[in-house]
């Protein structure tokens, strides 16, 4: 489920290699026409009849009571009437009809910033309400934003956040307030406004309920002293934290998931509750090592290693190369019972011990681009070069997918991609030819060769992530 639009985006550009892609990483399925029913089809046609009703009758609503409260309370509010204002919203084009409206009723002073935007439009959104930019200026008090500017940049000039549609992830909504909630603001007060959906539509999707319950739960295990979303907003019920961590909650939709916050709940119970065993595993030594009872994992081995900031879990076996695991799934590997008992650890641990430490090694090795001199250099300009001019030529990327190739640019700018990559990323967007001209071929690429773990973890040499000696926290033999 989770990749069903991007699905559906790739099939409206034909980007069938895309798809491809996913299948390979066992990221989606591909079905036969036989494998569905004969009347699936039917029912597909009958399903489009009604949306195309549904349609219809929308074009004939010409009233927006929506917007319309808004503009009333921009004008009768005090705290609107006189500060900077921050909206956001998650629709691109909800971003673009609010901007349109709200410059027809404050002619001039209306800047919005998506995922289309280019750079000269991300420097008149510094400019003009992030406290510290060098070059400060005044042309604009409202800015309409998506999420790709809930990050990244600090917008403290103004004490304002209206959130014009609620977002199902609470992190979201922090990163949101965040923009304008600095330690170096100059305001006393954050004010946040909140539009719910109506009644009538919440009864459907209960999105004022799941937001509240999430919001709530974060500051009853994490702490906090501000009101996200409600006046009356507690910060000290558990009632619904299984709730946080469900797949019904995040997404609206039912099934289980896990979360971190499933861990950091267990953690704040030992250290609330066993101050004692809390003590014990702070004292634990580096490399300690154990073994615990895995039937499906038999025979491997997990390490969590450490460097600076950085952490990384690792798995090998005696018969497969050890590769990387994030931490939801180590978590569940060496998750153990109160009760369960320590196993024998096998001599096969060493090899495979340093598997894990031979892979980390190179995980964490600073080769980086030469951008001062030599062919590295040359490599990331022309990428940057075609990157720049796919972003021009293409209007057709979505804001997460234009915000990804911004962030390639970024890194590829100050050096923090390793020099292989850049080689083989460039040489693999020479090999498309003509192809070159098509955006989204050029987008696969790039999601090929440069993975997301490299656009957020900075490889460059003066990187702090990776400052330090490299620590071998905890081993675990799976019996």
């Amino acid at each position: 489920k989770k990749y069903t639009n991007k699905i559906f985006e790739l099939l409206e550009n034909d980007n069938y290699e895309a798809i491809q892609k996913l299948i390979d990483e066992d990221k989606a399925e591909k079905y036969k026409s036989s494998d569905f029913k004969e009347d699936f089809i039917a029912f597909l046609e009958k399903d489009l009849e009604i949306l195309k009703e549904v349609q219809n009758i929308w074009m004939k609503v010409k009233r927006d009571p929506k917007l319309d409260l808004f503009l009333e309370m921009l004008m009768s509010d005090k705290i609107l009437k006189k500060n900077k204002l921050v909206i956001f919203t998650e629709s691109k084009e909800t971003a673009e009809y609010l901007a349109e409206k709200l410059n027809e009723k404050y002619p001039d002073t209306v800047l919005y910033f998506t995922g289309a935007s280019d750079y000269s439009v991300r420097d008149k959104v510094i400019e003009n309400f992030d406290a510290k930019s060098p070059h400060p200026k005044d042309d604009y008090r409202i800015l309409v934003a998506t999420e790709i500017l809930s990050e990244g940049v600090n917008l403290h000039r103004s004490n304002v956040v209206i959130n014009y549609d609620i977002p199902w992830n609470p992190t979201r909504m922090m990163q949101r307030v965040g923009r304008i909630n600095r330690i170096d603001t100059k305001f006393d007060k954050i004010y946040t406004y909140n539009f719910f959906p109506t009644k009538q539509s919440n009864d459907q999707i209960k999105l004022k309920e799941a937001a509240e319950a999430k919001i709530n739960a974060f500051l009853t295990l994490l702490g906090g002293d501000a009101a996200l979303l409600t006046e009356g907003e507690p910060v000290d019920s558990h009632e619904l934290f299984n709730k946080l961590i469900s797949k019904q909650t995040l997404t609206g939709e039912d099934g289980s998931t896990e979360s971190e916050l499933k861990y950091l709940q267990v953690i704040k119970n030992i250290r609330d509750k066993e101050s004692g065993l809390f003590e014990k595993i702070k004292r634990l030594p580096r490399k300690a090592r154990t073994a615990k009872t895995n039937k499906e994992f038999t025979g491997n081995l997990i390490t969590y290693f450490r460097v600076g900031k950085l952490q990384k879990f690792y798995i090998a076996g005696e018969f497969n190369q050890s590769s990387e695991l994030d931490f939801m799934s180590a978590a569940g590997l060496i998750e153990s019972g109160a009760d369960e008992k320590r196993q024998n650890i096998s001599k096969n641990i060493y090899g495979l011990l340093d598997k894990n430490k031979q892979a980390f090694i190179d995980a964490t090795t600073e080769e980086t681009i030469e951008l001062q001199t030599g062919r590295g250099r040359d490599s990331a300009a022309n990428i940057i070069k075609i990157l720049k001019l796919t972003l021009k030529n293409s209007m057709q990327f979505t804001d997460e997918q234009e915000s990804y190739i911004k962030k390639v640019i970024t890194q590829l700018t100050e050096g923090g991609l390793p020099k292989q990559t850049v080689k083989e990323t460039l040489k693999a967007l020479n090999n498309l030819g003509n192809e070159m001209l098509n955006p989204f071929k050029v987008l696969a690429i790039l999601q090929k060769n440069i993975s997301d773990k490299l656009l957020t973890s900075h490889y460059a040499e003066n990187n702090p992530l990776l400052s330090g000696k490299r620590e071998i926290i905890l081993s675990v033999y799976l019996v």
